[in-house]
């Protein structure tokens, strides 16, 4: 039987070789780590949990231009080149090219559980310490400040204006990161969800108290 999980972690690997470290190979192996954690607790299907896990950022339109169908479609050509069987390419690339948050905009009506299993993924490594560290290796690569208390967090966001509206990093939090406990699928990345989730809380308390000195009292 073809490898087509090695091969495709080969592809993405050397895709991904200069990528902006909160959405490289490590980011990669992060979310298919966790991904097969879920599809064993959920009984998935292990191959289109995988190669979407593995795929899922080979074109990120944040660094590709805006063009968000461009990852489903490298995809789809990767995965027809190493001869993965048409209905399972179908299945990954639909994963692929609707589980962006978007803004938190776009839902899928009757996401099937492979779908829901790398979203779960996906979202459970943008919370937490790991996510905490995303966020701010993202906003110092687009040179976002820190924070601002003159700029408070956008309650209303579009694919639009989310993508494209410089903010400071801890508006991040708000906008998207505290959002992501209550929008898991399944009962495992809910449980898994709820620690990182407080984690979270628990630094920006923290963030505040030293921002304002009030630690030190």
């Amino acid at each position: 039987m073809p490898d087509f999980i090695g091969q495709t972690l080969v592809f993405v690997r050397d895709t991904l070789a200069h990528a902006e470290g909160g959405h490289d190979i490590n980011h990669i192996l992060r979310v298919y780590k966790i991904a097969l954690r879920l599809a064993e607790e959920e009984s998935a299907d292990n191959t289109v949990v995988a190669l979407a896990a593995l795929l899922h950022d080979i074109s990120d339109a944040k660094f590709n231009g805006g063009d968000d169908s461009l990852g489903a479609k490298v995809a789809a050509e990767f995965l027809t080149k190493i001869n993965v069987p048409e209905t399972t390419i179908t299945h990954v690339c639909f994963i692929i090219a609707n589980m962006s948050f978007k803004g938190g905009g776009t839902f899928v009506e009757t996401p099937s559980l492979e779908f829901q299993i790398v979203q779960d993924a996906d979202r459970l490594d943008a919370i937490g310490a790991i996510g905490i560290a995303r966020t701010f290796n993202y906003g110092g690569f687009k040179n976002r400040a820190l924070y601002n208390p003159d700029i408070k967090p956008r309650t209303e966001l579009t694919a639009e204006n989310y993508r494209n509206e410089e903010q400071p990093t801890i508006n991040h939090f708000y906008e998207k990161l505290l959002l992501l406990k209550d929008r898991m699928h399944t009962k495992t990345a809910k449980i898994w969800a709820q620690k990182r989730h407080d984690y979270m809380l628990e630094f920006l308390d923290r963030f505040y108290a030293e921002w304002d000195g009030t630690d030190l009292a």
